[in-house]
């Protein structure tokens, strides 16, 4: 996938995020038992914590204020982050670049967020400005969909498959979109254990695990590595 595409894709994400922030939220109130237990693991002990693509924030309720800093690049998720947990640090990014010194986070960790940045080359730089900011041996828990077993995204991979064939997809193979209440269109990227895996390992991190995390019906692929 070419830039211009990549740069307009992740546009077309924000949009969506700005656009849908209320009702998307609502559908991200309950607690994910798996997730907090894994991040309270895996956080124990450490100092200062980045939730990268915080989205509401509702992952700060398991952190001390002191500790954990939050950032999305969505400025209608960051609104309603701040109004809820007023007392909590968030951050308004642009997607690439963090505010933040070298080697400042003991801790980081992205969830459902990976996915939706557009080609190889942007997520390979969002990596290494994560790995900047993360401690040497500091740990990242990376979280994204794992949808395989559904055969609605068989279908979808068939399609988008066939049109970058014949020349009417640019974009980069296993990159879908995906409906969301019938009003809207999300790029989504499919990643596999081996091809996360890769491009975690190119940005230069050094991969400790890669598992998939069962919530309920649903299924996530979870990457935990270490600077």
């Amino acid at each position: 996938m070419d830039e211009k595409l990549a740069f307009k894709i992740l546009n077309q994400v924000r949009d969506f995020y700005n656009q849908a922030a209320e009702s998307f939220s609502l559908t991200r109130q309950k607690r994910w038992f798996e997730f907090e237990a894994l991040l309270k693991n895996l956080s124990q002990g450490k100092e200062k914590i980045l939730d990268f693509g915080c989205g509401n924030g509702r992952f700060s309720e398991i952190f001390e204020k002191e500790r954990y800093f939050g950032v999305d690049f969505s400025s209608s998720l960051i609104h309603l982050a701040k109004k809820r947990y007023p007392q909590k640090k968030f951050f308004l990014i642009d997607g690439l670049h963090l505010p933040f010194k070298d080697e400042f986070f003991d801790f980081v960790f992205s969830i459902a967020v990976f996915h939706h940045i557009p080609s190889q080359k942007l997520r390979i730089k969002v990596l290494k400005e994560i790995k900047r900011v993360l401690k040497k041996d500091g740990i990242f828990l990376l979280s994204v969909w794992y949808l395989w077993s559904k055969i609605s995204i068989w279908k979808l991979i068939l399609k988008f498959t066939l049109k970058k064939l014949i020349g009417k997809n640019k974009m980069d193979f296993f990159d879908l979109y995906l409906p969301w209440q019938g009003k809207y269109l999300r790029y989504f990227h499919l990643f596999s254990k081996n091809s996360l895996k890769k491009e975690v390992k190119k940005a230069g991190f050094s991969v400790e695990k890669v598992f998939v995390l069962k919530r309920g019906k649903e299924k996530n692929l979870i990457l935990i590595a270490k600077k």
